[in-house]
């Protein structure tokens, strides 16, 4: 068996030691490889299946600046595999070849030599942290595939070539770092939830969110933001739910919710900023688990267990709390923390409570003053909430479409929508229709800015919420100073990369939608290898991580199907069909869901009606559908008639828990 090596020039040898990093190598390491080459060792059988290890030959010399001493290092690489055997179990059906002598196809494919070119390449914080996320990128890139063979042991070793290293060096001759894992070891660490390795100076922690006195909500992204001028980055929220107080009873209910952090304070200078942000938000403690602004606990820190005298964690108290534990799950569902007190997942613990009656549901505001209208989007007796349009836009398909200068020419308009029940009015000065021409981000603003500010002048639309329709960043700014409180985007983010961070800073509710390309290209982007529901659904979900890390709250996200962009008309029916299937998506879960295929073309091509206003029972249909699936907000242009359809069916679908 042959060894790989990489060479690697070391500009301080405490780098071996782990915890201290000089501040010169803070910026991060970088190991580049020319050259990956692989030898397989002799294939062996046993009675539990058949195995043999690889051994990766890869090297380059690479100084780091800042220092006048250079070592040079080692890193030699082994992985073992298992695969079935043949003799033990003949029914057993390989998807890949079994290696033999002459060939090893699953060894040497792709995406194993990728994996371990990946960790090589990559940056890492230290030479402790290159070793931790080579051995765990090898057993990823193994449990991400489907293999015949199943990788039972990955082991690192990196080795000064000096034989004289300090005593603080971790044990082996000379100054060696090892690590290994087995497939046990990897399972239990998949259910942790810090699988990525920490640099010596950031810390990764899970802060519990809560509130119950004067507007809840606001609060708690006060606190966020607060936490975040104090240098803590907020990676990810989960959504927010309302909750019964607990121990002391006698008080409003809270809002709670969970945040990820990265920090680089130690916990017990993390608890005392905490601390601070309360103070700072009006917290003063007056009765022991008794009402207050803002309540801020550490529950996870690291993969470790800390015992202060006024700080535990893992908290003591997580498995015994559901508003806790339930919006830990939006992160962490299948995680588990370090102390022995607790061992099942997260998910485990949740399911062995006993559930609030009506059952708790993730809240989303639809107005900067977030408690006076909030979308309950797993409450089962919720109301579907009505999105009318205005396209103040020439080319416009709906009637609505004003084009006078006298902004007061939408007076009768606004009061017929009000009437009808419509609580969200979504205002657009772009037209999204396939080739539509495109007008410039100062035309656009000119079309929306004066309506907008005319309904805010007006006291009896004050409850009347409105969102801006546009992908332009400068668009959404301009609408939002001038009255609107949604944005909506058909591309959730991708055709202005200002968008997401603007979000993020303006603090607003957002609407996600799923297209591809834009609107001149997106009807020739219709092919869904993996199928409608999949394919919309994981690609949503890269656009919901995108904007988690832009900074914008899970509680302030809405997403959006895209009903009839980049859809076939049989895939716009598949949608609607098995909404329910799309809204139940892996990491979409207790997001609220608009469905817009008001007047569509499909409905058109499928009932015959060719004028798009006179679509409008194909429409109700739709309407139905969205709503037994478990649509929050249908988007429509016949609000009158739609109105009728959503009551009867709420009445239909939406049953409250004791019903």
């Amino acid at each position: 068996m042959e060894d790989a090596s990489v060479v690697v020039g070391l500009s301080d040898r405490s780098l071996l030691t782990g915890p201290a990093v000089p501040k010169f190598v803070q910026r991060r390491m970088t190991l580049q490889t020319k050259r990956l080459s692989a030898h397989v060792g002799n294939i062996q059988g046993s009675p539990e299946g058949t195995s043999t290890s690889v051994t990766y030959r890869t090297s380059r010399f690479h100084s780091l600046p800042g220092h006048d001493a250079i070592r040079p290092v080692m890193i030699q690489i082994r992985t073992t595999y298992s695969f079935p055997s043949l003799e033990q179990n003949d029914s057993f059906q390989s998807h890949h070849p079994i290696p033999q002598a002459s060939s090893h196809k699953d060894i040497l494919s792709d995406w194993h030599q990728d994996g371990v070119r990946a960790a090589l390449s990559g940056k890492f914080d230290s030479l402790h942290d290159l070793v931790h996320q080579l051995v765990l990128t090898l057993w990823t890139m193994n449990d991400d595939n489907d293999l015949a063979m199943h990788l039972e042991k990955a082991r690192v070793v990196l080795r000064s070539e000096h034989p004289s290293e300090p005593k603080t060096s971790e044990p082996g001759p000379r100054g060696e770092i090892v690590m290994q894992m087995n497939r046990l070891e990897f399972e239990r660490l998949k259910r942790s939830a810090f699988m990525k390795p920490h640099s010596s100076n950031e810390h990764t922690a899970y802060i519990a969110l809560g509130s119950n006195v004067d507007d809840r909500m606001a609060l708690i992204e006060s606190a966020c933001k607060s936490m975040e001028d104090r240098g803590i980055k907020i990676v990810r929220t989960s959504a927010l739910y309302e909750t019964a107080p607990m121990y002391y009873e006698n008080q409003q209910p809270f809002i709670n919710g969970v945040c990820q952090i990265i920090t680089t304070w130690k916990p017990s200078v993390l608890l005392k900023v905490l601390k601070t942000v309360e103070r700072s938000l009006g917290r003063e403690k007056t009765v022991e688990n008794g009402p207050r602004p803002i309540d801020l606990d550490i529950l996870l820190y690291d993969d470790t267990d800390v015992e202060l005298d006024n700080l535990i964690i893992p908290h003591p108290r997580i498995s015994e709390r559901e508003f806790v534990l339930k919006p830990l799950c939006d992160l962490i569902p299948d995680s588990m923390p370090p102390s022995p007190r607790i061992e099942p997942t997260f998910r485990d613990r949740l399911e062995a409570l006993t559930k609030s009656n009506p059952p708790l549901s993730p809240l989303t505001p639809l107005f900067p003053s977030p408690d006076t209208r909030l979308l309950r989007s797993e409450a089962s007796d919720r109301q579907t909430q009505l999105m009318a349009i205005l396209n103040l836009t020439p080319d416009s398909f709906s009637n609505d479409g004003i084009q006078s200068p006298d902004v007061s020419s939408i007076d009768p308009y606004l009061q017929r929508l009000t009437s009808a029940g419509v609580t969200i009015l979504d205002i657009g000065g772009q037209s999204s229709r396939p080739h539509a021409p495109s007008i410039t981000s100062e035309e656009e603003i000119a079309r929306v800015v004066p309506t907008i500010k005319h309904i805010r002048s007006q006291p009896a639309y004050n409850n009347l919420v409105l969102s801006i329709d546009t992908y332009r960043a400068p668009v959404a700014a301009a609408a939002l100073e001038a009255g609107a409180n949604i944005i909506n985007d058909i591309s959730a983010g991708t055709l202005d990369p200002e968008m997401l961070p603007l979000m993020a800073r303006l603090g607003c509710t957002v609407i996600l939608m799923h297209m591809r390309g834009d609107p001149s290209t997106m009807n020739t982007l219709t092919s869904y290898p993996t199928g409608i529901i999949n394919g919309v659904g994981t690609e949503l979900r890269a656009r919901v991580a995108a904007a988690e890390a832009a900074g914008v709250r899970r509680w302030r996200m809405i997403l959006d199907p895209g009903i009839g962009f980049a859809k076939t008309a049989e895939q716009n029916l598949e949608l609607l069909r098995r909404f329910g299937e799309l809204r139940a998506f892996e990491g979409l879960q207790g997001i609220p869901w608009v469905v817009g295929a008001s007047r569509k073309r499909f409905i058109g091509t499928i009932t015959g009606v060719q004028k798009a206003e006179e679509r409008v029972m194909g429409t109700a249909a739709t309407v139905c559908a969205a709503v037994q699936g478990g649509a929050d907000i249908v988007r429509v242009h016949d609000f009158g008639e739609m109105a009728e359809v959503v009551r009867m069916a709420d009445a239909v679908w939406r049953v409250g828990p004791s019903s």
